[in-house]
């Protein structure tokens, strides 16, 4: 006899601390309405979609501490630096029928100016984020849905180490250098500083930080 397949809908769904999902063949319409049914006070932290795949996921509570002192690293750098920033964090990005993420967090930097008074991101009329950043496993999932909607750098914090993904025509490639810093070495300096953050605390650290960079790092904006 024919046994029917449990179905369990997702808004009951409770991910522990930790927990990754994949759940294929979901349509974007499936997803749109489940961001809509579920609205900002939810259980799932975060919901990735790109292509028929959606993710749902569950940060560790460690999880959230590296990419947010990456974050400050960031706009400290910016700020010596004179340039401009907008930071959306967590913001939902869609491509609709395509892909649908939220990053740990993400800035606009190059198209600061576009951005600045935006309370959300339209992706048929604003540009995309231009720097992602991602602490512990990313999925293919998530870098596919990010080449989806076309942010030209992706960050990935684990296991101590930075790697930098630029967006290419075949999709992302690691690099050595980033396309927002191209004459810092973020592969060491970022790691040295969130260990540095750990040890002497994050307020420290960036005072250290900004009193250390190189003069040739800065570049103010016009």
């Amino acid at each position: 006899m024919a046994v029917s397949p449990i179905t369990i809908p997702l808004r009951s769904l409770r991910l522990s601390p930790g927990s990754h999902l994949l759940v294929s063949a979901v349509t974007w319409g499936q997803y749109d309405a489940l961001l809509e049914e579920l609205g900002a006070d939810r259980q799932i932290p975060r919901i990735n979609y790109c292509n028929g795949t959606l993710e749902l996921m569950s940060p560790l509570p460690a999880h959230e501490r590296p990419h947010r002192i990456i974050a400050y690293i960031v706009t400290a750098i910016l700020d010596v630096q004179g340039r401009a920033w907008e930071d959306f964090g967590s913001s939902t990005f869609k491509k609709p029928q395509q892909a649908g993420l939220e990053p740990d967090t993400c800035f606009y930097i190059q198209n600061a100016a576009r951005v600045r008074g935006n309370l959300r991101i339209d992706l048929t009329t604003d540009p995309p984020p231009d720097l992602a950043i991602e602490s512990d496993a990313t999925s293919k999932t998530t870098l596919d849905a990010y080449a989806a909607i076309g942010v030209p750098e992706v960050w990935i914090y684990e296991d101590d180490s930075l790697r930098i993904h630029l967006l290419q025509a075949e999709g992302y490639v690691e690099s050595a250098t980033s396309l927002v810093f191209p004459d810092l070495n973020l592969l060491e300096l970022i790691p040295q500083r969130v260990q540095q953050a750990f040890q002497v605390g994050t307020s420290q650290m960036l005072r250290d930080l900004r009193q250390q960079l190189p003069p040739q790092s800065l570049n103010p904006d016009p």
